[in-house]
């Protein structure tokens, strides 16, 4: 499992038009935690895992960038550090 953070770009007055879609937003192998719309440099930060790193990005790139509205997107992915 993978977890990653989408920071998205949007167009001017559409962060909650995106917001509401993405919510809804269905690609195979992913599942959405959770989607907000934020204040800052980014306007909407979704938080989704998925299966492996290939179906996160496909997911990214087939399914989110394709969104009305959605400018650019930055991803990070999340890691766990463990101490040995």
């Amino acid at each position: 499992m993978v977890r990653g953070y989408v920071l998205i770009e949007t167009d001017v007055a559409s962060a909650k038009s995106v917001g509401l879609e993405l919510t809804s937003l269905s690609y195979a192998g992913t599942t959405i935690v959770s989607v907000d719309t934020v204040t800052g440099p980014f306007d909407v930060i979704m938080q989704i895992e998925a299966t492996d790193l290939d179906t996160l990005g496909n997911s990214i790139t087939d399914a989110i960038q394709s969104v009305d509205g959605v400018q650019r997107t930055t991803t990070c992915l999340a890691v766990r550090l463990t101490k040995e």
